[in-house]
């Protein structure tokens, strides 16, 4: 192994969230950026998205995944960015230090001033969620099904069943229709589907696929090939009721059953992680526990939009740089704790003694509601109070509160949500 290397910052994943985040940092006046990617381009999961819908936020106008991500690596292009392909990042220790390999440099240190992760998420697999019988082929993740389609020309069946309705496999039971495939039904273990409402009208209700809410695949049947599957209704405990059985003949089940961040190197490295969210806890400039080590993208937080990843990407960068411009923050750090009817927030914690200017603060809530009334306070002051409507777990809602009500104070702020009685 040669002598460790020094570089100023170091971005693991070159996804949507690792782009934005090395473009930001150029901007931010920090020249010494390097990008480690696993796979041999640029552009992450976004290269096998071939459908429309992104950049809507960002760019202001409609763009395949492969058409939003040729956008940030010509901007990474423009700013020099470095990028290494082909790299596998195979440690990160607290102190920074960062350990990769690749067919032409072997085994490489570095150390890094500042490190962000952009490492993105993967698919629960089928080993995560309970279905009995056999292992026939023709069961695969909505994401591989997509990846052998879109990239390499690859129908996974002509009868498919969708466990899930997660927005990938919304999206496939789209494509797939498309390419001549019968998809005979989408199953959903929750009483509300958990994909964007526009993929709900666009992939589903538009070409006439039924979606079985509280309902799950309990068996699948097949020697070589899948042939049928079992699907049953639950109760609210979510659990199967006896008697309830359908079946269906398909010959391909695809699951798209929740999408978890990828935390390994986080997790060795002893950073706090967030039981909720599945990714690291993070103050209001995108640090997690380890000091100069930050996080974004899906790594942080399973995201609905490609264009929120990109935004946060570049807040997460925006902190980055005023660390290593600055160094840390002093003063005691704040948390911002999940009220009624919020399923995490991020960030979670911020600084009174030095806020932001402005800080957005992300959440989900915990069940769809038609009216509510969010209201961020700090004991009993409140210091934002606003009423939305259409609250649904599968779109990511935002609390925006000005620096200036955060300044000093001395409490924790909660965010909640209250139902409101139409």
């Amino acid at each position: 192994m040669s002598e460790m290397k020094k570089v100023q910052a170091v971005i693991i994943g070159g996804g949507s969230a690792g782009l934005s985040a090395a473009v930001t940092l150029k901007r931010c006046g920090i020249e010494d950026v390097l990008v480690l990617e696993k796979d041999e381009e640029p552009g992450g999961i976004l290269e096998q998205c071939i459908h429309n819908g992104f950049g809507l936020q960002t760019f202001k106008e409609q763009l395949s995944g492969p058409a939003y991500a040729e956008r940030y690596i010509r901007m990474a292009e423009e700013e020099n960015v470095k990028i290494l392909l082909n790299t596998t990042v195979t440690k990160l220790t607290a102190d920074r230090v960062i350990e990769y390999r690749n067919a032409e440099e072997g085994i490489v240190q570095v150390q890094a001033d500042a490190v962000i992760l952009a490492v993105g998420c993967y698919e629960r697999p089928r080993g995560g969620i309970n279905i009995t019988g056999s292992r026939p082929a023709g069961i695969y993740t909505a994401g591989q099904a997509q990846r052998y389609l879109n990239i390499d020309g690859y129908m996974a069946g002509k009868r498919v069943f969708i466990l899930g309705s997660g927005d990938i496999g919304l999206i496939m039971a789209r494509r797939m229709t498309l390419e001549g495939a019968k998809v005979i039904g989408v199953a959903e273990l929750m009483p509300y589907s958990n994909g964007l409402p526009r993929n709900m009208k666009q992939c589903l209700e538009d070409f006439g696929i039924p979606l079985y809410l509280s309902h799950t695949v309990t068996e699948v049947f097949g020697k070589d090939r899948l042939e049928r599957i079992e699907m049953a209704a639950v109760d609210a405990n979510r659990n199967p009721i006896p008697g309830s059985e359908q079946y269906f003949d398909v010959d391909t089940l695809l699951l798209s059953v929740g999408l978890i961040p990828e935390n390994s190197l986080a997790d060795a490295a002893g950073i706090r992680m967030d039981p909720a969210t599945k990714g690291p806890i993070v103050d209001d400039r995108y640090m997690t526990s380890a000091e100069g080590i930050f996080a974004c993208g899906n790594g942080l937080h399973v995201h609905d939009l490609v264009d929120y990843v990109s935004l946060q990407a570049a807040r997460a960068a925006e902190g980055a740089a005023d660390y290593l411009k600055n160094g840390r923050c002093g003063g005691e750090l704040r948390s911002i704790v999940n009220g009624d009817q919020v399923s995490y927030c991020v960030p979670a914690r911020f600084s009174p003694d030095a806020p932001v200017e402005k800080l957005t603060v992300y959440f989900r809530v915990r069940t769809p509601l038609e009216s509510g009334t969010l209201t961020v306070r700090a004991g009993d002051k409140i210091i934002r109070q606003v009423k939305k409507r259409k609250l649904l777990p599968s779109v990511m809602e935002e609390a925006v509160l000005l620096g200036k009500d955060l300044a000093g104070l001395t409490e924790d702020i909660t965010v909640e949500i209250t139902e409101v009685q139409q």
